[in-house]
């Protein structure tokens, strides 16, 4: 199946570039209301799954025993930009399990924001661990062998009891099978597991509803996406993508990027599940698609939607800052 093209990138009235894609619209029960594109096709949903890995975070008691609250719950769910709010917030959570950075396993690099990266190299210093996007989760991993009395040694690898954990869990959200016949390892070191576009919209559907989990379950993914709502600057940061779209609707908006091209999303109120991903692993693409997507059901609603469909239409601009073009969706919903 050859998939559609989801966005145009414009120069003046011309179309430059194109970007192909799938997505799947699904609630708790598994029935679908919208699919685009080949949604069978396995994707690894990298990052766009952290709120899934960390719901052994609440499950444990690990979260309640560290007095974790909103802040915290969103960081262990988050791709933050390495600010200074979200390196402190990782120390502070390790801290708590009696942790320091030395206990992260997931490498280090610059921050993902721009001003953070230059706030940073300013001081002189070099990224530490902490400044990964993925300190967070880590961290929130971290704490769950800490409480659990499990030796947090190798905590990445696929065959440690935390990750054998964290696959049992993706398994029973997703419905997927997650195994080493479709693993590979992540940027932050942790194992990631290719599965169809259609079962990670149903798992965030049942996120969202509980459809299908169990009551704790139902209780623990309530309350993490909860956090991440309230909390939108820690999932990712200034001016990122995840903070804009759900600062457009404060708490009626779940969405998480995934690195090459993907997005998930939930909208609480709809009970629904969203699951995309452009198949040239182009996030400028994954962002405007999941905005146009976003604003197609807020459409009654002028503020909210009036912002994310500002968010589906970028401009493009040149070196003096002036618009040349412009980026937008093609058909999202048609």
């Amino acid at each position: 199946m050859t998939n559609p093209v989801l966005v145009e990138v414009l120069r003046g009235d011309i179309v430059e570039s194109v970007h192909r894609g799938s997505f799947v619209i699904a609630d708790g029960d598994g029935k679908l209301a919208h699919e685009v594109g080949d949604i069978e096709m396995p994707v690894f949903p990298r990052s766009a799954v952290k709120a899934i890995q960390a719901l052994p975070l609440i499950e444990t008691g690990a979260a309640d025993a560290y007095g974790f609250g909103d802040k915290e719950l969103a960081l262990a769910c988050a791709s933050h930009s390495g600010e200074v709010r979200h390196a402190e917030l990782a120390k502070a959570m390790l801290a708590k399990a009696g942790l320091d950075e030395t206990a992260l396993e997931c490498g280090s690099h610059w921050p993902l924001g721009h001003d953070a990266t230059v706030a940073l190299a300013r001081t002189g210093s070099s990224p530490s661990q902490l400044h990964n996007n993925c300190s967070g989760k880590h961290a929130g991993f971290l704490c769950v062998c800490c409480y659990e009395g499990i030796d947090h040694q190798g905590y990445v690898g696929i065959e440690h009891r935390f990750q054998q954990l964290v696959r049992e869990t993706m398994e029973q959200v997703t419905g997927a099978k997650h195994g080493e016949d479709n693993a590979a390892v992540d940027g932050c070191a942790i194992p990631t597991y290719a599965v169809p576009l259609k079962s990670l919209a149903v798992g965030f559907a049942r996120m969202t509803t509980g459809n299908g989990l169990a009551p704790e379950r139902a209780k623990a993914a309530k309350r993490l996406m909860s956090a991440c709502m309230a909390e939108p600057f820690y999932v990712a940061g200034t001016g990122r993508a995840c903070t804009r779209l759900m600062e457009a609707a404060p708490g009626r908006i779940f969405v998480k990027t995934g690195a090459e091209g993907v997005f998930c999303a939930a909208i609480p109120e709809l009970g629904l599940g969203i699951a995309l991903k452009c198949e040239d692993g182009a996030g400028r693409a994954a962002e405007i698609t999941i905005s146009a997507i976003l604003a197609e059901f807020f459409a009654k609603d002028e503020a909210v939607f009036t912002k994310l469909n500002a968010l589906s239409r970028p401009v493009v601009e040149n070196r003096k800052g002036e618009a040349v073009g412009v980026m937008r969706p093609v058909s999202v919903l048609g």
